[in-house]
């Protein structure tokens, strides 16, 4: 045991290290407090309906009519029992409260993969540091992109595995791989995994170039069967998220439209303007190395300082505080201190100045082809991140790349570029450390390295506006509008915008100058390694210091104690308006409601007390996201509002802003007899069809479900017929009828036939879709009991996949924990 403690002590010191500075940067936890997370917050109203049925059965429903009508609940929440990754999460997050457990796996992964590197422990430390701190991690914490920060987080514990592979370490590489590769599919977030994958095929790339040259083919494509098996493994643990994904994703806003009249890049896969919506600006990338060179985050909070230009500007307009001002300013005309191209943004991309120097450092002095893999995917990545800035490079992937038009906000793959510049950046000092080079030469590429970065900045810091003009392309609109505002007072709008323009370069200039003053340390620094005035050690301690301090500074701009609450008050951060609770005394089951005095359809906070038409889901039915298109984004169809048996609608008073109530008498309710059918040819028709019909008095059919209705038996409504809902699950809805013939029922349920299976006293029956989006039925007559099951094969089968792979993985983990442990002894 004190053997094993010697051998790994450092080890175990920087492990605790790591706890230390993720417990001090988040100290609000140690008081009990939580960070109030936008997203976060939403997603406990999305999930409203499947937390109670969880807190009340143990289990929740596979499915919610919280929102939009009604959607698979394992796209919100579900807790998959039988994935081994599961149980691992939880414990990590049981262990460490948020997000203190995600930032301490940024660093643990990333150290696995230094070490693995066969980088020095202590430089190793710094490297962790290095990416964990990327400002890029810290802001989706803040935005609540918890499932995108926990993916990012296995990024580099896999490429270690990948590594250990490569290298002939087949059982634990492989089982590494499967290991990490699972944990990242089950933090659900499968747009980081598929950039990861696309690096990864970078990677292997370069070696099989590499093996093929050597004639040394036998052992990679070993490596490569290893990797393929640990892959598929992964997949097999997450087998019940996996098909469940893949099979929603065919029908959800991701998939192929079903309308003909859209255009042709929204036929299959998100718009490519939805898509491109975030774009890295080109000149924005030189935020790795300056962070607010373009303002920061979008918002007014520089400008209201009292020292600012804007400040003393507008005060001398209104005569007194101008805060209100600016920011009214700021939200109605672009008046922020953001100035890039972005609809919004939370932060830049910051990758450290010091970072940054280490890694044009690396260009000149890596030897190793893993230098060629890190530049190659770098610069791909940053191509690809600018999108509609660079259509060039991003069209031919959106159009042509499997799945690459899945995905929105394109900036993200930078995420990974995260990873890729400390990586060089810190193979660059091993090169110091490994005697590659004479200190003359070494010195000499140090210095024009910090020559390159550290002279940017310092240009940037004495004339910023020679480089950048920063404006946006609609500052000219803005002036425009500024002047109407001040009764066509052009010249004091130009002063305000200048007043703007100044404010936006003092604060690149300061950053620009704190930069250089990062570099200036990380190459004197460098320069004492290269030149032996310093202990090695002492270095790889400083310079990771000096690189927590640099990022540390920065993160907290946009991740501080401000960012923490009181847990009690983030439970109790949606409080009920008194029309809420009057809807609420309405004990009818299945009702829906339609809250207008928020945006309806990108905002969950209605889901926390009602079953809304509306909600907030970046993956919805693309049959529902049409209709919203088509019968509420220009006026709200009624017809529509009363099929979905949408009986409340919510308003906002113009003169007082108070919300107010309003009954719908003519809600369709939850089923309903229709003496007639309509049968159209295609969606269009559909679609066009419902805009303007009679709910309860017609149904219209898609001509393809002709063959499920037998017209002989007739479909007529007899006055004396009625159906009714008895009892209510979200996945297991059950209703009587009586009627003295055959009949046509309309559901208010969304129709998705990936699960939902109907039963007429208990025997399994077919059903149809009409209206656009709900189900229907013909019934036989009599008197009998309808129920829809929520069924999903890809679930409970995935879920049995999952445990088979689940024991597999835990197999092979241990067969090679204990082989290693068998040859170390041997």
């Amino acid at each position: 045991m004190n053997n094993w403690l010697k051998a790994n002590g450092i080890h175990l010191a920087i492990i605790g290290f790591f706890v230390v500075i993720c417990f001090a940067y988040f100290s609000p936890v140690l008081q009990g407090k939580a960070p109030a997370q936008h997203d976060v917050i939403q997603a406990k109203a999305m999930a409203k309906e499947i937390t109670e049925y969880r807190e009340k059965e143990g289990k929740g429903p596979l499915w919610t009519n919280q929102m939009f009508g009604g959607m698979p609940a394992y796209q919100i929440w579900v807790k998959h029992p039988l994935n081994i990754t599961t149980y691992v999460i939880d414990f990590i997050k049981d262990v460490f409260p948020e997000p203190v457990d995600v930032v301490l796996l940024y660093l643990l992964g990333a150290y696995l993969l230094f070490c693995v590197l066969r980088i020095h422990p202590l430089l190793a430390a710094a490297g962790a540091v290095a990416f964990a701190f990327t400002s890029y991690n810290f802001i989706i914490i803040a935005a609540g992109h918890s499932g995108k920060a926990l993916a990012i987080a296995f990024f580099a514990p896999i490429i270690a595995g990948v590594l250990l592979t490569l290298r002939g370490r087949y059982l634990l590489g492989g089982s590494l791989t499967a290991l990490f590769m699972a944990l990242q599919i089950r933090a659900s977030h499968i747009q980081m995994s598929y950039y990861l994958m696309m690096a990864m095929l970078i990677f292997i790339g370069i070696e099989i170039y590499h093996a093929v040259k050597a004639r040394q083919t036998k052992p990679l494509w070993q490596s490569i069967g290893i990797l393929a098996a640990a892959v598929l493994l992964a997949c097999m643990v997450n087998a019940g998220k996996l098909w469940t994904t893949y099979e929603y994703g065919k029908e959800s806003n991701r998939g192929r439209a079903n309308l003909t009249s859209v255009s042709e890049n929204e036929q299959n896969g998100v718009p490519k303007e939805y898509a491109y919506g975030w774009s890295q600006g080109v000149a924005e990338s030189f935020t790795f190395l300056i962070p607010d060179l373009y303002g920061g985050a979008s918002g007014t909070g520089a400008l209201v300082k009292p020292e600012s230009n804007t400040y003393k500007t507008l005060q001398s307009v209104v005569g007194g505080d101008p805060t209100g001002a600016i920011q009214q300013l700021g939200s109605q005309i672009g008046l922020q201190q953001y100035w890039g191209e972005k609809p919004g943004t939370s932060g830049p991309y910051y990758f450290g100045a010091i970072v940054c120097f280490l890694f044009v450092f690396g260009l000149f002095v890596v030897k190793s082809r893993f230098k060629w893999w890190v530049v190659a995917t770098t610069v791909l990545f940053m191509l690809l991140s600018f999108g509609k800035n660079f259509p060039l490079v991003s069209d031919l992937f959106f159009d042509y790349f499997p799945l690459y038009n899945k995905f929105r906000a394109v900036e993200s793959i930078l995420a990974v570029v995260g990873l890729m510049v400390p990586i060089l950046a810190f193979f660059a000092v091993r090169e110091i450390q490994e005697g590659g080079y004479d200190a003359k030469t070494l010195t000499k590429k140090a210095g024009i390295a910090a020559g390159i970065t550290g002279g940017f900045a310092l240009l940037v810091a004495i004339m910023p506006t020679a480089f950048f003009s920063f404006t946006t392309s609609f500052h000219p609109q803005m002036v425009q509008a500024l002047t109407q505002m001040l009764d066509n007072n052009a010249g004091m709008a130009q002063s305000i915008a200048g007043a703007l323009v100044s404010d936006r370069a003092d604060i690149a200039r300061a950053d620009a100058l704190r930069s250089a003053i990062f570099i200036a340390i990380g190459f004197g620094l460098l320069w004492a390694l290269i030149n032996k005035r310093m202990a090695m050690q002492t270095v790889f301690i400083l310079l990771g210091l000096a690189i927590l301090i640099d990022m540390w500074q920065v993160d907290k701009r946009y991740l501080n104690n401000s960012n923490f609450v009181n847990k009690s008050d983030l439970d109790n951060h949606f409080q009920p308006r008194e029309v809420d609770t009057f809807i609420l005394a309405d004990k009818d089951p299945d009702y829906r409601v339609l809250d207008l005095t928020i945006s309806t359809f990108s905002d969950a906070s209605a889901s926390q007390f009602h079953k809304t038409v509306g909600g907030y889901h970046a993956v919805k039915l693309k049959r529902y996201q049409e209709l919203i298109d088509k019968q509420f984004s220009k006026s709200i169809n009624q017809d529509v509002l009363d099929m979905l048996n949408t009986k409340y609608v919510i308003t906002q008073d113009p003169q007082t802003g108070a919300s107010k109530m309003q009954a719908n008498a003519t809600a369709a309710g939850h089923a309903w007899i229709v003496p007639r059918i309509q049968f159209v040819k295609n969606a269009d028709e559909e679609m066009t069809a419902i805009s303007s019909f009679d709910p309860k008095a017609e149904a219209i059919v898609d001509q393809r479900f002709k063959g499920m209705i037998d017209e002989k038996r007739g479909i007529g409504a007899d006055p004396t017929a009625f159906i009714k809902l008895e009892s209510y699950h979200p996945d297991h809805l059950v209703y009587s009828y009586s009627a003295p013939r055959d009949i046509i029922a309309v559901f208010s349920e969304i129709y998705y036939d990936k699960g939902w299976n109907m039963y007429v006293d208990g025997v399994k029956k077919p059903y149809f879709r009409a209206n656009y989006v709900l189900r229907a039925a013909q019934l036989e007559a009599g008197n009998h009991k309808v129920e829809f099951k929520f069924e999903p094969v890809s679930y409970y089968m995935g879920e049995n996949i999952s445990l088979a792979g689940s024991i597999l993985l835990l197999a092979g983990f241990g067969f090679s924990i204990y082989t290693s442990r068998k040859k170390k002894s041997a």
